[in-house]
């Protein structure tokens, strides 16, 4: 007996469960690619903006996130469109860009949940509609049966459970790792582009003015005459 004769005797309600399995592989593959194409260096990342930003160069923050392929590129690439026409504008179109990519980042999570709980409930309804058929056979010979009678409804509650206990199982475990992963990246979405915001806020110079100062601190603390004269100057001030 070779595997498809084994399935079919399962019953009807093996074809849902089936194309329960499909649509699951479906959405398993798809949302890897997607959640693999999202995947970036949001670090490199943030380093390689604030270094355009500091330059003044507004379009060479938007030709930079044009060349990446990632949800965060997306939002701060829509953002930085809107600089022209004021921060309040800019922040407006992150946040609506946002939604938009957490949308595409959970979409079909939500089926995929459907099927981790539908298939094995098909299942059980093969185990009934099984064990209903056996019943009805025992019936049918007025009890006097043997094992090979009650065969066919045992196959099937058997071959449904089976089935749909396994897509469910699998279903479920990919739908808590996508959601999971989600979570993760709609968080570092969310950081970032506050990250984002507060920089263009500053304004361009902000960063290097902070750099400036620093370096003043650090002579301040290492030379003793800059330190000397540095007093003089705020004395006389």
């Amino acid at each position: 007996m070779d595997y498809l004769s084994i399935v079919a005797r399962g019953g009807w309600l093996m074809l849902p469960i089936f194309i329960c399995s499909l649509i699951a592989v479906f959405i398993i593959v798809e949302r890897f690619l997607v959640l693999r194409r999202a995947r970036m260096d949001v670090g490199q990342f943030m380093l390689k903006i604030k270094s355009i930003l500091h330059r003044g160069d507004v379009e060479g923050v938007r030709n930079f996130c044009s060349q990446k392929e990632s949800p965060l590129a997306h939002i701060l690439k829509k953002g930085i469109s809107k600089y022209d026409e004021g921060w309040d504008k800019v922040k407006e179109a992150i946040e609506n860009q946002g939604k938009k990519e957490i949308f595409n980042l959970e979409r079909r999570l939500n089926v995929l949940g459907t099927i981790a709980g539908l298939a094995p409930l098909i299942g059980f309804l093969g185990t009934v509609t099984g064990m209903i058929l056996a019943f009805m056979n025992i019936e049918s010979l007025g009890g006097n049966v043997n094992p090979s009678d009650l065969a066919g409804g045992i196959w099937q509650a058997l071959m449904t459970t089976a089935f749909g206990l396994s897509v469910g199982i699998i279903s479920y475990g990919f739908y808590n790792y996508f959601v999971t992963r989600v979570g993760r990246f709609v968080h570092e979405l969310e950081m970032t582009s506050t990250e984002f915001l507060e920089i263009l806020k500053a304004g361009p110079d902000a960063e290097g003015g902070q750099r400036q100062r620093a370096q003043q601190q650090q002579r301040r603390t290492t030379d003793p005459v800059y330190e000397e004269d540095y007093f003089k100057e705020k004395e006389g001030s």
